[in-house]
């Protein structure tokens, strides 16, 4: 059956891993809209398949007309929804983008969809998905023990987590208010190529063959989950298919490190790689401020989607990063710009209140 899946955010990281991985399959149409915001990179597709139908609409998702018209026109089967603000520091500085595009933005999709889906074929409407992809962030922090499973309670920290949770709820409204199919997931800290380099794995590595400082919030201590892009997009393919409308399914690597931990590997990984005259890239290891509000530990259960889907990581930590840092040595092409124009490494987030 020829499937026709529409992609939201598809230029971002996990969106164009997830547009690469889609491109493989057979009897697929993909239409990628996004709106190329600074962190939405065509480059990312450059390299993409060309044995699937793939069209690209550059459109943001907050306007309505468009996303009607995108709607009519490719008339999908599926909907995979990634189009959003994701970095945390920048809603501490900036968090008006992140509330019009996360919650905003998905209430305009989610109406388009609506719209679209009320008026198929009863066997069409059956066989439709809205897939909602979203982060564990929504849960709030843990402490030393404990995970976060499909049932713990929402307890957003930060602009960009509570824009998320609005996000979340309204999927939710929309499928037990009026019907629509869809289905959430909610992962973990998410690292590969092709990552913009304000995240902190990307921005390490870089910062470290610049021999600039590799800078670590507060003590290091705090903890993160860590899912390697591939195995996520191979999570979400999985659940389109198999999930049950209505359902949550929480998706994690079952890493978990601490930021020091994880920047201490890459340093590791560094040293054998491309070893430097001026000693260990630990050496420009840096303590500074911690970000407001900063939580603690994540740590996802994802059983439910292991025992019910058929889904497990495949790529474990070790090899993920080592993985991770061999591409950005070898795909300067694709960063070094981004660098020189987009964004340098300098720090974001503050502590001036909004």
């Amino acid at each position: 059956m020829n499937m026709k899946i529409l992609v939201t955010g598809g230029c971002g990281f996990i969106g164009s891993a997830l547009v690469r991985q889609l491109s493989e399959l057979s009897n697929t149409q993909i239409c990628n809209v996004d709106a190329l915001t600074y962190a939405g990179r065509l480059d990312s597709l450059s390299n993409r398949s060309t044995r699937a139908e793939y069209s690209f609409q550059k459109c943001d998702i907050r306007n309505s007309l468009q996303m009607a018209r995108i709607f009519k026109e490719f008339e999908p089967s599926i909907v995979m929804h990634l189009a959003a603000e994701s970095h945390v520091d920048r809603s501490i500085d900036g968090p008006k983008d992140f509330i019009t595009t996360n919650v905003l933005g998905t209430y305009e999709l989610l109406q388009a969809a609506h719209d679209y889906w009320s008026v198929l074929r009863s066997e069409e409407q059956y066989r439709f998905r809205f897939h909602h992809i979203s982060t564990d962030e929504v849960y709030g922090s843990l402490g030393d023990a404990g995970l976060f499973t499909e049932d713990t309670p929402y307890d957003p920290r930060s602009p960009y987590s509570s824009s998320k949770a609005g996000s979340d709820h309204l999927v939710r409204a929309w499928h037990h208010t009026y019907g629509l199919p869809t289905i959430i997931t909610n992962c973990s800290n998410n690292y590969g190529p092709y990552q913009f380099p304000e995240k902190l794995i990307p921005l390490v590595i870089l910062n470290a063959l610049d021999r600039k400082p590799l800078p670590i919030y507060g003590k290091g201590d705090n903890v993160r989950d860590w899912l390697h892009v591939e195995d996520h997009v191979e999570a979400l393919w999985t659940t389109v298919q198999k999930g049950t409308p209505g359902e949550t399914y929480n998706i994690g690597g079952n890493e978990e490190r601490t930021n020091l931990e994880v920047v201490e590997t890459i340093c590791n990984v560094l040293d054998e790689v491309k070893p430097h005259s001026d000693g260990s890239y630990k050496n420009l290891i840096e303590f500074v401020s911690d970000r407001p509000g900063h939580d603690k530990r994540y740590a996802i259960d994802a059983s439910k989607i292991k025992s019910q889907l058929g889904w497990t990581p495949s790529i474990s930590f070790t090899n993920g990063i080592q993985r991770t840092v061999d591409w950005y040595l070898n795909n300067e092409w694709w960063w070094k710009p981004i660098r020189d124009i987009a964004y340098s490494g300098v720090r974001l987030g503050s502590t001036k209140n909004k």
